[in-house]
């Protein structure tokens, strides 16, 4: 029997994410063009990796038809010039897409069916809303299964700050204005830049270059998220401000098996430890995230105050309080989304997972002091997703030191 591998995360690149609709930057782009640019990119930036050494490809979509349907991962392996001998497959776990898409290949590698393994996402929320030709089950409603609005994201997002007063509008305001001041502080940095793929796009005025988030609004204010309408309940407390919004983008990565990954000359940029799905009320589902980062941790052997970074997707901005507060973390730790989050750029549902783990290994490379990182997002229809990484970067006596220098 074929020993467990150590699984390793080698790469990721991703599209610039653009506003979804007529207005934003991809609406004359297909969904599965974002994609193969995304592989193609990963594929160039790793030329010591043979293209028929990639055993499958996972490529994740919410909404499964048009240019995202098709079965993706095969689609795509094609276009973006792999060998037709490189199967490939889809995924659907909704806004954990991407992160399933990881997670499933990383079992196979682990078990030694695969060696590696490129997993991703693509939302094109322009062409393809939310539910967009979805038939949802007249049980669900009829036998109460779940709520009226439990398929409606912001009422459920509504529902937190209901089981939740402490969890206030302010406090949710109050962080999606950080997550854009540190979004554009990362930028400013150039700590975004080097893992995005530029693509060209087209539009009535012509050609462009899409190369940089388009939905960012570094100059967002207390005052301005304040007098924003709450579209889902009047006087309630979600509105476009302090929500991702609807948006188009594609993620790609290398995962491989760490013996694979050193035979080959591949770096490894994260070590994954555990991950873990969970299930909650469809109605709640931003509480999600809370059980799978308890079962990662459980599975792990290790505690929240072992993990030093977080990812935490920003669905909405009181889902990722939800979390923060049960686990005892400041509204305002630098550990949290040190470059910003979703609200800032933007949440292509499918394609997300892989963001946040591009996110975290380049802040492992900046932090040898911190050991363990997580990234996290809550899923619709009551689902969370998290998953727990090593930094091979870790140095004992930067730790030391950090710990030392923490305690003054």
């Amino acid at each position: 029997m074929t020993e467990r591998s150590e699984v390793v995360f080698v790469d990721g690149v991703r599209t610039p994410f653009g506003r979804a609709g007529e207005k934003g930057m991809y609406w004359g782009t297909r969904a599965d063009d974002l994609a193969v640019k995304a592989m193609v990119g990963l594929l160039e930036r790793n030329p010591q990796l043979p293209k028929d050494r990639v055993d499958d490809v996972a490529m994740a979509a919410t909404t499964q038809q048009g240019d995202q349907g098709l079965t993706l991962g095969r689609t795509t392996a094609l276009l973006a010039g792999l060998p037709r001998t490189v199967p490939g497959y889809a995924i659907d776990r909704m806004c954990a897409g991407a992160m399933t898409s990881v997670t499933t290949v990383a079992g196979a590698i682990a078990f030694g069916a695969y060696d590696v393994a490129i997993a991703g996402g693509v939302e094109h929320m322009g062409h393809h809303p939310m539910g967009s030709g979805a038939d949802p089950n007249p049980r669900f409603v009829s036998e109460r299964l779940v709520g009226s609005d439990a398929l409606v994201m912001g009422a459920t997002a509504e529902r937190i700050h209901d089981r939740f007063p402490h969890l206030t509008k302010e406090r949710s305001d109050r962080f999606a204005m950080r997550s854009q001041q540190r979004a554009q502080a990362a930028y400013e940095a150039g700590h975004i830049q080097a893992d995005l793929v530029s693509v060209a796009t087209r539009s009535p005025e012509g050609w462009g270059l899409a190369d940089r988030d388009e939905v960012m609004r570094p100059d967002t204010t207390m005052e301005g998220l304040a007098a924003l309408r709450t579209p889902f309940r009047p006087h309630g407390n979600v509105t476009a401000g302090n929500a991702a919004g609807l948006n188009d983008g594609a993620t790609a990565s290398i995962i491989a098996s760490e013996h694979a990954a050193k035979e080959l000359g591949l770096s490894a940029k994260m070590r994954l430890v555990s991950f873990a799905f969970a299930g909650v009320e469809p109605e709640v589902m931003g509480l999600g995230p809370v059980p799978s980062t308890e079962k990662a941790l459980v599975k792990a052997g290790l505690t929240i105050d072992d993990i030093g970074l977080f990812e935490l997707n920003e669905a909405f901005a009181v889902q990722v309080l939800s979390l923060l507060d049960h686990f005892g973390i400041d509204d305002e730790d630098p550990r949290v989304n040190p470059w910003g989050g979703a609200i800032a750029f933007g949440h292509p549902l499918a394609s997300s997972g892989v963001r946040l783990m591009i996110q975290l290994a380049r802040q492992f490379e900046q932090h040898p002091e911190v050991r363990y990182g997580l990234t996290a997002m809550c899923i619709g229809l009551g689902q969370g997703g998290s998953v727990i990484w090593e930094n091979p970067h870790y140095d004992r006596r930067a730790a030391k030191k950090a710990q030392k220098e923490a305690g003054k």
